[in-house]
């Protein structure tokens, strides 16, 4: 570990000359991606000279504690010593978890999608109380959102909703929710009071710029049509709604929401280029994932992760064996405790798995 901090260390200083250099400066491109590198590694570099500053003391106080004939000063070095070596440990542990490789998508804004599942008007109410919470939530972390495409359902949930989420670090926040969402509760139709299970899928989807992938416009099939739905005067009287095709993936994607055409073709792409970034990220990472058994899972939507059963006021997700009786909150958006320990599970499975690989 050591050797790795020294070497970071080292690019940490070769950076700030390299910045320094007017040819460097005047290559405004360069100097942001080094700027960009810099800050990353700046919280490890801090770390790491907390971490000999801490060393050096405990070295100190045990120095003293052998070789000083004062008792009280040895009685005085004994006494700080434990603090500073609880310090020392804990340090460490940090330069562990600042070590781990970052998830490159982490700080990208999100494209959400929540898809009602089994359960019919049961499952799109649930589907539109995960976008109300998720929007509760949002608001309290401060995020922008904004609805690309909207199905709603009859009995007043949704089918199915696409939406945007903007902010800082929203990707590494919100990836831990991609997969079915049960819910367990008695639906307002049903007159016995029976408990009836339902679910529905959300998807998390690192926003990608065009440069992350590249589609080609002869790929693409572009369908125009009436909007449906709710909406202004405009939105059934004049053809603005756009699907796109992706011809060699099948992907689909439509968005309604805009009343200009043109402004409906741009979030649609944005989606589109979301969803081929994420089937390619998926082939590329099959093999890895079939060998890393993460506590936290795959991410992928088929798999179950979590469970609201309403009568207990209860959630429970299923990937780290969490159970919280506060539910009524979780739905208000107060989502921090499990999404806190969501990160923290995932940090542990790869800090073990850097681990592993570094003895083996």
């Amino acid at each position: 570990m050591f050797d790795k901090l020294d070497i970071t260390v080292q690019r940490f200083e070769d950076i700030g000359l390299e910045m320094s250099n007017p040819a460097v400066v005047a290559d405004q491109a360069r100097f942001r991606a080094l700027a960009r590198e810099r800050s990353q590694l700046e919280p490890i570099v801090e770390e790491y000279l907390r971490y000999k500053r801490l060393r050096s003391d405990v070295e100190g106080h045990r120095e003293i504690i052998r070789s000083e004939s004062d008792e009280d000063l040895r009685a005085l070095a004994q006494e700080e010593l434990s603090g500073l070596e609880a310090q020392l440990a804990a340090s460490e542990q940090d330069l562990k978890y600042l070590l781990i490789p970052k998830d490159p998508n982490d700080s990208r804004d999100v494209i959400v999608e929540i898809r009602a599942g089994t359960g019919g008007e049961e499952a799109a109410l649930f589907a539109g109380d995960l976008y109300r919470m998720y929007s509760r939530y949002a608001e309290v972390q401060g995020w922008k959102q904004e609805i690309i495409s909207l199905s709603d359902a009859a009995a007043g949930g949704i089918k199915e909703i696409t939406f945007t989420l903007s902010g800082d670090g929203v990707y590494g926040t919100m990836k831990f929710e991609s997969g079915v969402h049960r819910v367990q509760r008695v639906p307002a139709t049903e007159a016995s009071g029976r408990v009836h299970t339902s679910a529905a899928s959300v998807a998390v989807l690192p926003e990608v710029e065009d440069v992350d992938v590249d589609i080609n416009e002869n790929d693409l099939r572009t369908d125009i049509f009436r909007a449906g739905g709710k909406g202004g005067q405009n939105v059934n009287k004049v053809e603005t709604a756009v699907r796109l095709t992706h011809i060699p993936t099948g992907i689909v994607v439509s968005c309604q929401e805009e009343r200009s055409q043109l402004k409906n073709r741009q979030q649609a792409m944005k989606v589109l280029r979301a969803r081929i970034y994420e089937q390619r990220a998926a082939a590329q990472n099959a093999e890895i994932s079939a060998a890393r058994k993460s506590m936290v899972g795959s991410g992928d939507r088929s798999d179950k992760i979590r469970t609201y059963n309403f009568p207990q006021n209860r959630l429970t997700d299923h990937r780290i064996g969490l159970t919280v009786y506060n539910l009524t909150d979780v739905m208000n958006g107060v989502l921090g405790e499990v999404v806190e320990k969501l990160k923290l599970a995932d940090r542990t499975a790869r800090l073990e798995e850097g681990m592993q690989g570094d003895n083996s």
